[in-house]
């Protein structure tokens, strides 16, 4: 849309997207470039309750979970990333549709299906980074950070098999970062990525 380009990172959670998001972000703007940085669950109120559910514990009907997931990207779309595209902007995003795709495809749901019905309905990214990390490891990581367990999701089962879901996609736009060395390394990694798939930074 008009120059913009979308770069969505996902991973298990306490994976460091949000921490190479920001690092990305500052590389980027560094360079010249319109960064808009943006994350799902939103802050919109379709967002504010899906965070509110996950830190209940309280899992929802997985095709009503679905629908949560999928109105709250609509929103996200029609109010943060679909703008910044058509304005020529880089939009980073901590989560997207993979997210959806893994998390409630290893909840239960047609994990293809849910992938077939986003890349058909949602901008599809430029890139996404997937920052692969031992589900174990992402586990721990979660538990050290201090903030608040989401219930539903930060739990370490579902994140094994949510890792296996995220080893069988063969997205075009998928690069696979390792995710378990230091922040500086894995930053630097991406940095190339963004510099050979996009030509930025």
């Amino acid at each position: 849309m008009n120059g913009g380009r979308l770069i969505a990172f996902e991973g298990l959670d306490g994976s460091g997207k949000s921490t190479q998001l920001e690092r990305l972000a500052a590389r980027l703007r560094a360079a010249g470039c319109d960064v808009v940085s943006t994350r799902e669950p939103t802050e919109f109120p379709s967002g504010q309750r899906i965070r509110e559910m996950a830190r209940s514990g309280k899992e929802l009907d997985l095709e009503e979970e679905l629908r949560w997931f999928v109105e709250d990207r609509r929103v996200h779309v029609a109010e943060v990333i679909a703008p910044a595209l058509r304005a020529g902007r880089i939009v980073l995003t901590d989560r997207y549709y993979l997210s959806t795709v893994a998390y409630q495809g290893a909840r239960g749901l047609d994990y293809e299906k849910i992938l077939a019905d986003s890349e058909a309905e949602f901008p599809i990214p430029d890139l996404v980074v997937l920052l692969e990390i031992d589900p174990q490891q992402a586990f721990e990581r979660v538990h050290a950070r201090g903030a608040e367990i989401e219930g539903v999701f930060e739990r370490r089962e579902l994140l094994s098999r949510v890792a296996s879901v995220f080893d069988t996609l063969d997205c075009s736009y998928l690069e696979r970062v390792p995710g378990g060395g230091g922040p500086s390394e894995i930053e630097a990694i991406i940095a190339e990525r963004v510099r050979e798939r996009l030509g930025l930074g």
